[in-house]
């Protein structure tokens, strides 16, 4: 065996970028191959990064002794199958989020996962943030009471991505706003009220904004290499809103790509009998509480990573290393791929669900 761990990173895109400075900073693992359908992309990345060898069809890298550890970095509807096939071949896979177009193909994975013993991780990156990781333990200790509800905003004015490509049909992507954005706002939400158990769920997703294609207008759009307003399509929600009842707190979130207000507003708010605490998405956050009689604001000031890529891939090689799931492994990370599917359903036969 190889002293050092043989990495494969499947789609060299924007994602991958996240992946794989990580990985070279670790001295356990070397990046061995970069894979892309898209011979160039492939190419580009032995380039800028100065090791590995282009491969433009991930079914080569099965059967190498030399990989270990696979980031999977492609566009949603080819994660579950990718991962499937390296865990079979005996690979160890982060996968990123979601971590399956639909949940029949999460549960797969996860089955897949179980039956190989090989370790699946989804790359939910707040799950290794500071900012995150700060909030979960406050609520754990005490500090805000009980948490009897939370409160979700992940809207912004105009923002939807790759009008008429992969992102906006449904086939590939599985959904919207709420599978693209919610799942990392849903999945932090549970993290901090330490993953509890979804109990029923109503929803409403509407597909509104974006319909009307050749007339959307924004000042910007990301992803605009894969935008397609001739033959393209526009089947996903670009708002959503929704109730949640767990085994602990309530949850309340309202979702937008795109909305006819001109405010971004991302952030969670936990509220609590003693406290209350808005996390800013990406940013630290505020406590607010009281003492004597008096009302108190309370800005916590520490040094802080942001969005921590770098650790989640640490955390997922140290987790190989190991042998042990961390906290972003597929057992995780599919509860909230259950509660995604839930959500659609509610708003499809317009009544809640029980999970």
């Amino acid at each position: 065996m190889c002293k050092k761990l043989g990495v494969a990173i499947i789609g060299c895109g924007n994602i991958s970028g996240s992946h794989i400075p990580a990985y070279l900073k670790l001295d356990t693992v070397e990046v061995r191959y970069f894979c892309d359908i898209i011979p160039e992309r492939a190419d580009r990345a032995v380039q800028k990064y100065g090791c590995g060898q282009a491969v433009y069809n991930y079914k080569e890298l099965l059967n190498k002794d030399d990989i270990h550890i696979v980031s999977v970095c492609t566009h949603n509807d080819t994660h579950a199958q990718i991962s499937i096939d390296f865990m079979r071949a005996g690979k160890d896979v982060l996968c990123e989020k979601p971590a399956a177009r639909v949940l029949s193909e999460a549960l797969e994975m996860q089955k897949v996962s179980h039956e190989t013993g090989r370790l699946l991780s989804i790359g939910v990156v707040n799950r290794f943030t500071s900012n995150v990781e700060r909030v979960r333990k406050l609520i754990a200790d005490g500090e805000l009471g009980e948490v009897y509800h939370t409160y979700v905003s992940f809207r912004a004015h105009r923002s939807i991505p790759g009008l008429g490509g992969d992102f906006t049909t449904k086939s590939v992507s599985g959904g919207g706003v709420l599978i693209d954005w919610g799942v990392h706002y849903l999945d932090l939400t549970l993290y901090c009220l330490g993953d509890p158990t979804p109990l029923t769920c109503s929803g409403e997703a509407f597909c509104k904004l974006g319909k009307d294609m050749k007339n959307y207008v924004c000042t910007g759009m990301w992803a605009s290499d894969t935008v397609n307003l001739e033959s393209g399509t526009y089947d996903v929600d670009d708002f959503v809103s929704g109730f949640v009842r767990t085994s602990g707190a309530s949850i309340s979130f309202n979702g937008a790509w795109a909305q006819n207000i001109g405010k971004s507003e991302c952030f969670v708010d936990f509220i609590g009998t003693k406290a209350g605490i808005r996390l800013d998405y990406g940013g630290k956050f505020t406590i607010y509480g009281t003492k004597g009689d008096m009302l108190t604001e309370t800005i916590p000031d520490y040094a802080s990573k942001g969005f921590d890529y770098e650790g989640e891939v640490h955390s997922f090689v140290q987790s190989v290393l190991t042998r042990k799931p961390n906290q972003a492994c597929i057992d995780n990370a599919v509860i909230t791929s259950k509660l995604m599917d839930a959500l659609y359903r509610s708003s499809e036969e317009h009544r809640e669900i029980v999970l």
